[in-house]
């Protein structure tokens, strides 16, 4: 994998790859090659979305990340619970039950991913009050999104809300108080996201808005299903607390934050092609009467995380069943003015997200200049049927990656055959 100064958390397993073009095709940001006979992820395009994992029959690609031993590396271990975890599990009394069952598979404890959230939606409303608020405002809390508007849709970056994830909020929140009540150093407590994001991975090693991440590591759910299953089937002996809102835990899918935000002239859409095609009509002035967009990489939200193990809208049916049980109390009406003015530093980014220029041919112009009309020329003789089977998911890819250096013109099969054709011509002439 190219792209040395980023972390991926998806990578390629070579031995297992076929090169059989399934991701090649479904690679949203045309991030994947095939080359001889094997998958190859260009880093510096790849946004970690997964689609290459969901799409693999062989397995080859795949995830990294933490495995739960990682978490002896600090004395003290704190759980941070995305809420989509509370889908995975049939039959779940409720939300204290579920992190009442960390404590038994070696945490300390855990802090409810969803309270954070609800600090983040009061802290939304505050900005979308602004008078020179951006129209539409667009939601940072999907790494994988906000990856794809560093590389894809650049001039969108001042779009994005200056808001940290919920996962980051949680980290800082649950080391703070775990300190306090514990009278124990922070340095000494690590915090570490229950995942069903391969992006997430990426955004702790690589923040967005922010120089460190407060998250130690990020553990799939995949993981944990089984333990935490296990768990769930022995008698409870206690619920652990949670002060999180319906409409906290309601972030796990697709609309939850704009349920949450309580604003009209929003839109929410999931899966990555759908987010692109929004992405560009913004980009193009064309929905400026939006207030806030939330765009989610993952179909049905982050219930899809290809590190999730329940079905996706199955978990939903589920989320919404238990959001259901919970008091219909607003965030803004669970936490307090003071609250939230202290939360200030710990809600906010501190950094502004740089684009990542994915487009540039050289960095001499006059060089630059010449590979593009290189790339005109050939796009304009290949067939354009952007069938793959060059290693390129486009025949306009093929031509960027010829005149880059990384190609041959004749592993196009279309160009091969014509050259062929008319070497057989002149021979015959002879």
């Amino acid at each position: 994998m190219s792209g040395h100064s980023i972390h991926h958390s998806v990578t390629l397993i070579r031995d297992k790859c076929m090169g059989c073009t399934h991701c090649l095709q479904r690679c949203p940001t045309q991030a994947i090659r095939i080359e001889n006979r094997r998958a190859r992820i260009i880093g510096e395009k790849c946004i970690d979305c997964g689609e290459c994992i969901r799409v693999c029959p062989y397995h080859a690609m795949t995830a990294v990340t933490d495995p739960l031993e990682a978490i002896r590396r600090f004395p003290y271990k704190i759980a941070l619970p995305d809420p989509v975890l509370y889908g995975q599990f049939k039959g779940l009394a409720s939300v204290g039950r579920l992190l009442s069952a960390f404590p038994a598979i070696g945490f300390d404890g855990a802090y409810d991913v969803a309270r954070a959230a609800d600090y983040l939606t009061v802290a939304m409303r505050a900005r979308l009050q602004k008078a020179n608020c951006p129209r539409p405002l667009i939601s940072s809390s999907c790494p994988t999104v906000v990856r794809l508007i560093q590389t894809r849709f650049p001039e969108l970056l001042d779009h994005v809300v200056d808001l940290k994830a919920p996962v980051d909020v949680a980290a800082e929140q649950a080391k703070r108080l775990y300190s306090r009540e514990s009278g124990v150093p922070l340095e000494d407590i690590g915090c570490f996201f229950i995942t069903p994001c391969t992006a997430r991975m990426t955004a702790i090693k690589n923040p967005l808005g922010h120089a460190v991440s407060a998250v130690d590591g990020a553990i799939s759910m995949l993981d944990l299903y089984g333990l935490l299953r296990m768990e769930l089937g022995q008698p409870c002996k206690y619920d652990m607390a949670t002060d999180a809102t319906a409409y906290g835990v309601g972030w796990a899918c697709s609309g939850g934050e704009l349920r949450a935000a309580g604003i009209d002239s929003a839109l929410a859409v999931d899966g990555i092609g759908g987010v692109i095609g929004v992405l560009e009509e913004i980009e193009n002035g064309k929905l400026s009467d939006l207030r806030l967009f939330e765009g989610k990489a993952c179909s049905g939200g982050c219930v899809g995380g290809p590190l999730a193990f329940e079905n996706g809208y199955v978990a939903m049916h589920r989320i919404n069943g238990l959001m259901a049980r919970l008091p219909g109390t607003r965030p803004e009406e669970s936490v307090s003015g003071e609250l939230m003015q202290a939360l200030e530093a710990c809600l906010t980014a501190d950094l502004p997200i740089a684009p990542v220029d994915v487009t540039a041919l050289d960095a001499d112009m006059g060089a630059a200049m010449e590979k593009m009309r290189m790339i005109e020329s050939l796009t304009r003789r290949l067939p354009g049927l952007d069938c793959g089977s060059c290693g390129s998911p486009t025949c306009r890819a093929h031509a960027e990656d010829v005149a880059s250096g990384l190609a041959g013109e004749i592993d196009c099969l279309h160009l091969l055959t014509g050259h062929k054709r008319g070497g057989d011509e002149a021979d015959d002439r002879l």
